[in-house]
């Protein structure tokens, strides 16, 4: 016998995930978790970034249901980044400004970061403007981009060189952005003002977007790139935080020993945060998912290691800088992705952003930030929390809010151990309770035994829960089977 799990927000009654099988019992494997061995205070909050596509336009269809997932999901520290593909929307300056004229234009970037500005209001953001205009580096002629502002247009990213090596123009260019949103309005080059009305509060503001593959800058360009931005926004906002670095790949130590080191900045430029991304792929083309599992687990654990000496490198030159990690996915192929993505995919992907979130809690770093709420058939549809089908968030949406809404900064992380090397257990103690979340890293129903936890709740996303909300349940028993790719918190009765 077992109870039935009910969904949240009423949803349907569906078939518990947790299974009491006594004629499993030999081949259970146990639980153990010792209460008094604190291994690890948290202080890492998961959450997520949005990155702009043409989905988060009003005309899209899901826009509305994409807006309020992100506002149901109450997350702090979400990123926002308005990124190159689609020019009209990420850089409000398309053309460089003449003698007698300027071309400043918010009307495509506006809307949606209105939107992700309501969703978000009471939780801090991370705004990223995060593109140059092209205008800006010298190319070999001018960069023409499509006036569909809906067509992406992966070249737009061109050039190396600013054609200002001062790196004023930037600064004046971003400063102006960040006054239009702050501020209310900015004036222009040539003296004009030009009035938003908006005044949001930006406590976060990142520089740039993964400066070793846009325009393949050096360390050294970067760095001078993002002390000229901050000085300059600092002028405006000396509340706000930076974060820097921002890069898409971890390997290159340079990053890190060159950007960390307040030596190679201008004297007063704060190094506030830093952040970097990780994404886990299949080794080959034709991988399919009972194996994606070991190559995604894997090559998260690489990257674990790499955090680790990169946590290093910051102790020792910049110890009271935070770090995000706020590009957490996977990703098949590559953006233009068209296969098949079998369902249990995003709970996959899910469980090892679960892995991820409960190994760099240990670690100590700031913010774990999943990647990102809408992709699509072109746009890396692999990385979306979003069914872009029918607008209802899929498991890994839910694997976040599962953690966000039960765990936190502040959460003391006890040993814990399944004796099953396909099950990860991760026992808590916060303050709500003491917690055990479990996660199944294979394609395959894993026995678990734990004792003396009879009526305790539990809370899980797994393969049967699909696009439908986190289900709840009642441990019965001491023996139960757990789903393939799960997710699950039990909440331990005192």
């Amino acid at each position: 016998m077992y109870k039935k799990l009910k969904r949240t927000c009423c949803m349907a009654i569906v078939v518990m995930v947790l299974i009491p099988f006594k004629k499993l019992a030999a081949q259970e494997k146990p639980i153990s978790i010792n209460w008094n061995n604190t291994i690890a205070v948290s202080k890492t909050t998961p959450t997520l970034q949005v990155v702009y596509n043409p989905m988060l336009r009003a005309n899209s269809p899901i826009h509305k249901a994409t807006f309020e997932a992100l506002k149901n999901m109450g997350a702090n520290y979400v990123r926002y980044v308005p990124w190159f593909p689609y020019p009209k929307a990420a850089v409000v300056e398309l053309k460089a400004p003449t003698a007698t004229e300027t071309f400043w234009d918010f009307q495509y970037a506006d809307p949606a970061v209105i939107d992700f500005m309501e969703a978000t209001k009471g939780h801090p953001a991370v705004i990223n403007f995060s593109t140059i205009p092209v205008w800006m580096f010298k190319t070999a002629k001018p960069v023409e981009h499509p006036d569909d502002p809906d067509l992406p247009f992966w070249e737009y990213n061109q050039g190396k060189e600013l054609r200002d090596t001062t790196c004023k123009e930037v600064a004046d260019y971003f400063a102006r952005v960040f006054s239009w949103y702050t501020r209310g309005g900015f004036t222009d080059e040539l003296g004009k003002f030009h009035k938003s009305g908006h005044h949001y509060k930006f406590p976060y503001w990142e520089v740039l977007n993964e400066p070793d593959l846009e325009h393949r800058m050096s360390p050294q360009l970067y760095t001078k790139i993002y002390d000229a931005v901050v000085n300059e926004l600092k002028k405006i906002a000396p509340e706000t935080k930076f974060v820097g670095i921002s890069v898409a790949h971890e390997t290159d130590p340079q990053w890190f020993e060159f950007f960390l080191n307040p030596a190679n900045h201008k004297s007063g430029v704060p190094l506030d945060g830093i952040s970097y991304h990780f994404y886990g792929r299949p080794a080959s083309i034709d991988q399919q998912i009972d194996s994606y599992q070991y190559s995604f687990f894997d090559q998260a654990n690489g990257f674990l290691d790499r955090v680790r000496y990169i946590e290093n490198i910051r102790k020792r030159l910049a110890p009271n800088t935070f770090t995000q990690i706020n590009e957490i996915g996977n990703i098949l192929q590559n953006r233009d992705y068209k296969g098949v993505i079998p369902d249990g995919y995003w709970n996959l992907s899910g469980a090892m952003f679960a892995y991820l979130y409960v190994e760099l809690s240990k670690i100590g770093i700031d913010v774990a930030g999943e990647s990102q709420l809408v992709g699509y058939p072109t746009q890396f549809p692999d990385v979306s929390m979003m069914n872009w089908k029918n607008g209802k968030p899929n498991a890994r949406y839910w694997v976040l809010k599962l953690l966000k809404d039960n765990f936190g900064p502040g959460d003391k992380l006890v040993a814990a151990n399944s004796y099953s090397p396909d099950v990860v257990a991760q026992a808590f103690i916060t303050a709500s309770g003491k917690k055990l979340l479990l996660i199944n890293k294979t394609n395959k129903v894993v026995n678990l035994k734990v004792t003396g936890m009879e009526g305790a709740k539990l809370q899980t996303v797994d393969v049967s829960t699909g696009d439908n909300p986190i289900a709840e349940g009642e441990i019965k028993g001491n023996a139960f089977l757990v789903k393939p790719f799960s997710v699950t918190i039990i909440k331990i009765k005192d």
